[in-house]
């Protein structure tokens, strides 16, 4: 019995009784290791909570200042915009009344054919019948990494149209009769370059964006006809089957090219009088 008594009165050992004790005096509180971390993470959230706060708060505060600057930005570029605008329309008007003038002065001094002289020198606007020739890279062209077709570089022949490809286009048109030709709306003269700068082309130092519209002024029937029998209407044809490049043919009633944006001979001056030396 008296060993029963003694179990009864001491159920835990005298070791436990001990350790027990001497928590207590370490100031250990005695919570589970797992509870302390919740309670660590509760905190941590709190501040990350707090830190979250105070950065919407300071973003609310300065969004109004961000937004004005960019409105202010906004209306910077709008007037840049219209400013290069009017400049241009200035430049249109003064090109006209140049152009007015000088047809005056050729009439002036007996000459008869200054429109057709601007006419071939490309240095006014025509109209009338032609063709219109679109020539597009091929659809699986030349893949660059990012998947952008004109992210290759070079002018490989893996389907994108090239400077030399648009020359002989160009020549095979003039050659099959064209009187004025323009590409992408830009007018073509007898100073024009057609050229590779990079991944571009690049028609009189201005670089084009694929598809190439090409509008002929001519005889549009025989003009198709004849270029498309033409050796460079044939070589554009052989592009078309085996690189995939794109093209379209057709006729048009009534064409309008915009006259070039300038004309500027630098060397060749007229013969005065009648003799040569």
């Amino acid at each position: 019995m008296s060993l029963l008594t003694n179990v009864m009165d001491h159920s835990l050992d005298d070791g436990y009784a001990e350790a027990a004790a001497r928590k207590k005096a370490d100031g250990d509180d005695g919570l589970p290791k797992t509870l302390r971390a919740k309670l660590g993470l509760a905190v941590g959230l709190v501040l990350a909570a707090l830190v979250v706060t105070v950065g919407a708060a300071q973003a609310r505060v300065s969004a109004p200042v961000v937004a004005k600057e960019r409105e202010e930005l906004i209306d910077r570029i709008d007037a840049e915009t219209d400013a290069a605008d009017a400049l241009e329309d200035q430049v249109d008007e003064l090109r006209a009344d140049v152009d007015a003038r000088r047809q005056e002065a050729l009439r002036d001094s007996g000459g008869d054919s200054s429109h057709l002289v601007g006419l071939l020198a490309g240095s006014v606007p025509v109209h009338g019948p032609g063709v219109r020739l679109v020539v597009n890279d091929a659809k699986d062209a030349g893949t660059g990494a990012d998947g952008d077709p004109r992210g290759a570089s070079g002018f490989s022949d893996t389907g994108r149209v090239r400077d030399r490809d648009m020359q002989r286009v160009i020549n095979g048109l003039w050659e099959s009769g064209a009187e004025a030709i323009s590409i992408n709306g830009q007018r073509l003269t007898a100073l024009s370059a057609i050229r590779a700068a990079g991944d571009a082309i690049l028609v009189d130092n201005k670089p084009l964006v694929p598809p190439y519209t090409v509008l002929a002024v001519g005889d549009g029937p025989a003009l198709s006809d004849r270029f498309q029998n033409s050796a460079d209407g044939l070589y554009l044809h052989a592009l078309q089957e085996n690189y995939g490049i794109r093209t379209a043919l057709s006729t048009a009633e009534d064409l309008r090219l915009p006259a070039a944006p300038r004309v500027i001979v630098r060397t060749a001056q007229p013969i005065t009088g009648k003799g040569t030396s």
